[in-house]
């Protein structure tokens, strides 16, 4: 019932910035723990950054102090704030709560290129 849609990517140079936004719909929004993730080609996907409901935040070690989670709980909404992005950031990211990652339900995603 649950379902999340990406936007946002494209294509960056190194050192650059983009915004990803996840919208949601469905399902009671404030109460979601709230997961970015990522798959670069070959890779499994990873977790990048969580947003608890109470407004925690957690971020992957190669990920801190360049990427900021936030979330608007009145538009059912969760940012990713990527700055001095670097190629190893390329992949394709996904947003999803916390139990449907667990469970394996995914969205598109969608596709950051970092590239000169």
């Amino acid at each position: 019932q649950v379902q999340f849609v990406e936007s946002g990517g494209g294509l960056v140079q190194p050192g650059g910035s983009l915004r990803l936004t996840c919208a949601a719909s469905g399902g009671i929004f404030s109460i979601y723990d709230m997961d970015w993730y990522r798959q670069a080609p070959g890779n499994q996907r990873e977790l990048v950054a969580r947003i608890t409901s109470g407004g925690s935040t957690y971020y992957a070690d190669s990920v801190k102090g360049r990427f900021t989670i936030t979330r608007v709980n009145a538009l059912k909404t969760v940012y990713l704030q990527m700055n001095s992005l670097r190629a190893d950031d390329a992949a394709v990211y996904y947003c999803n709560s916390a139990r449907g990652a667990q469970g394996g339900a995914w969205g598109q995603g969608t596709q950051v290129t970092v590239s000169s």
